[in-house]
């Protein structure tokens, strides 16, 4: 085998190492064991993300980040964390449910209802009005239409050089919960066949574990 056969051989078989990790992670007894913890709070999210996180936000130093899916607040609370090091920055989460566990912070709203209501988004838009940099998260539900629906709303919101992170585009076989069906990665290459303002940025999977593959979108800066 040349040099070339072997480059590629290998690059094979680090991207089926890469999936079966991912498949064995997501798979794991991790989630009944409290999942990924930040201070007490349980995180659903992959903790090599969760780092990725934390560089996004140090770089771009967000006034903003609006989430979709709140579940039990655990994300919201990392960030809020994360806001208070970095010394600016609040959350707005959404969730169509309520739940008095969830942490308490100041740099946290907590909106009751659905993400792609128009309620909803209008309220979102009144309270991020005149926020310079804004950060959009959506991690709700995971079907198909629901997540191209946010993406055609909430990626209004985003600002130039700014992140909209698709949670989640692992699931339905890539290669997580192959059975799932229609979701996020879906949602995803269809929005990015539409919008020509985002990009994928590769290098936030630097890690290779990811939850998020081609989930972490750039918006481009907007020329005139």
């Amino acid at each position: 085998m040349n040099v070339t056969g072997k480059i590629v051989s290998l690059r094979r078989m680090r991207k089926a190492v890469i999936k079966e990790f991912n498949r064995l992670y997501y798979n794991s007894t991790v989630w009944g064991n409290g999942g990924t913890r930040w201070l007490g709070t349980t995180v659903l999210k992959c903790p090599t993300d969760l780092w990725i996180y934390q560089e996004i936000l140090y770089e771009l130093k967000p006034d903003v980040i609006v989430e979709t899916g709140t579940f039990n607040g655990g994300s919201a609370y990392y960030f809020a964390c994360l806001f208070d090091l970095i010394g600016k920055g609040e959350i707005i989460t959404i969730d169509v449910e309520d739940n008095k566990e969830r942490p308490k912070h100041d740099r946290v709203t907590y909106l009751k209802g659905f993400s792609t209501s128009k309620e909803i988004f209008e309220k979102v838009e009144d309270l991020i009005k005149n926020k310079q940099t804004v950060m959009v998260v959506l991690d709700s539900d995971h079907i198909k239409e629901n997540v191209l629906n946010e993406l055609k709303l909430y990626s209004a919101l985003v600002t130039e050089n700014s992140y909209l992170v698709v949670e989640d585009t692992n699931i339905n076989g890539h290669p997580a919960l192959p059975d799932f069906g229609p979701g996020p990665m879906e949602a995803l290459e269809e929005f990015l066949l539409e919008n020509k303002d985002f990009v994928v940025d590769e290098s936030k999977e630097k890690f290779f574990l990811t939850f998020n593959p081609k989930g972490y979108l750039r918006k481009k800066t907007l020329t005139p």
